[in-house]
């Protein structure tokens, strides 16, 4: 069975005015894919079933349950790809299964499946008063922007998006300094993929909390993204576009900075301006 790539290649007709050229053209890849919890005496649980771009896909997994607050930090034990005898080969890359350290945790969310998917996100996710019971508001961190730096991760996040240079179909998350220096990207056709990758990314590889640290995404910013930025710890969040008036509800109540519109020599700060320093 081949593992599917980022990109899919079909044939397309190209039409430019009257003048037909039939030719190839590289999609971005959107496919399922199931995470599984290990249950402690054999077998598994279904937690969630999203549409994403194949490829960091255990990142995907470990930020989404991080995000979702199904485990801490350092929960977990391993992820691997599924290859129980029921599944399909062509299912095998698509289910990934997470073993935790310890019982499965007694939570809500376990009550049902995720359904989620590229367009919207999780489907009925906590409310603000929930956040409260897992994340407190962020400590002071004395972190200081400058307009400068807020300026110039727009272009430094779209350098860095390979994929979309070839499909013009993928939403992107950036992880920068306060100086502005990338520290990571990932792509998605899921916008709250892209989020969740990096937070898995920063799990797996021991960097978790990420305070002190940008989250710079290329679309509008949602409640569902400042809830995965908030359970990492980061505090600024930056958009080119808007956010939702829940997203800044939820940056306001737990002292994180928002910024939207970002774009130019110009950008919104909606919450957190203490952050921004500016002469």
């Amino acid at each position: 069975m081949t593992r599917p790539g980022p990109t899919t290649r079909v044939r397309i007709r190209r039409l430019t005015g009257t003048r037909a050229v039939d030719r190839r053209d590289d999609l971005s890849t959107e496919e399922p894919l199931e995470i599984r919890l290990a249950l402690p005496g054999g077998g598994h649980r279904t937690v969630a079933i999203t549409m994403r771009t194949p490829g960091h896909d255990f990142e995907l997994a470990a930020g989404f349950l991080l995000g979702e607050g199904v485990v801490r930090p350092g929960g977990i034990a391993s992820i691997a790809y599924c290859t129980d005898e029921d599944l399909l080969p062509e299912a095998r890359y698509n289910t990934v299964t997470v073993r935790l350290h310890g019982p499965i945790p007694d939570l809500p969310a376990l009550d049902r499946h995720f359904v989620t998917s590229s367009a919207c996100g999780v489907c009925g996710s906590a409310g603000l008063d929930n956040l409260h019971e897992r994340c407190g508001p962020l400590p002071e961190d004395g972190l200081r922007i400058t307009p400068e730096v807020l300026y110039g991760l727009p272009d430094a996040l779209r350098r860095a998006q390979g994929v979309f240079g070839k499909t013009g179909g993928l939403h992107a998350a950036g992880l920068f300094t306060a100086e502005g220096a990338q520290v990571a990207v990932r792509e998605d056709v899921g916008r709250h993929n892209t989020v969740d990758k990096l937070v898995g990314w920063a799990e797996l590889t021991e960097r978790l909390p990420l305070s002190g640290h940008i989250l710079m995404v290329s679309g509008r910013t949602s409640y569902e993204i400042m809830q995965k930025a908030l359970a990492a710890n980061i505090p600024t969040v930056c958009a080119v576009s808007a956010p939702s008036s829940l997203a800044v509800d939820l940056a306001r109540e737990f002292g994180m900075t928002l910024v939207g519109f970002l774009r130019g020599k110009g950008c919104n700060v909606y919450a957190g301006q203490e952050r921004i320093f500016v002469e």
